[in-house]
């Protein structure tokens, strides 16, 4: 009996430790997702403006020319899931997609990298932040 408390034991110290020093997997990372057009150099998905939902086109050009109409449009996106390439705190900005028939903002978003209203390095998210497309012309 003690053998086997020993064992579940030592079972259990590796498996804490593996999740310590490993730490958890991101389940966006980990989530096996085809992008709906093809991938740029650098492994991200792509998506032509032409395939973005109409609302998304919108927002684009909501985007480059002001105002905003969600209180939250503009505000910077921190890149906690480290999905796009890595730039300094404040280089990204997140604006709404309006999803119909959704009571809140509901999940869709465009990133956009650089300075507020450009448009020429953004991202688009159907599902929140889980997985990004560049949008390309």
């Amino acid at each position: 009996m003690a053998r086997r408390w020993q064992r579940i034991k030592g079972v259990l110290i590796g498996a804490i430790a593996l999740c310590v020093f490993c730490g958890p997997v991101p389940h966006a990372i980990a989530r096996n997702y085809t992008a709906p057009t093809g991938t740029d150099a650098q492994g991200q998905g792509t998506i032509a403006a032409a395939q973005l939902p109409r609302e998304a086109v919108n927002t684009l050009n909501l985007i480059a020319a002001g105002p905003y109409p969600y209180e939250k449009d503009g505000v910077v996106f921190g890149n906690r899931e480290r999905l796009l390439p890595p730039n300094r705190r404040g280089f990204y900005h997140e604006y709404t997609v309006p999803t119909p028939r959704s009571r809140n903002r509901g999940a869709r978003r465009i990133v956009c990298g650089g300075p507020l209203k450009r448009t020429d390095n953004c991202y688009y998210s159907d599902d929140h932040y889980t997985s990004f497309n560049r949008i390309v012309e």
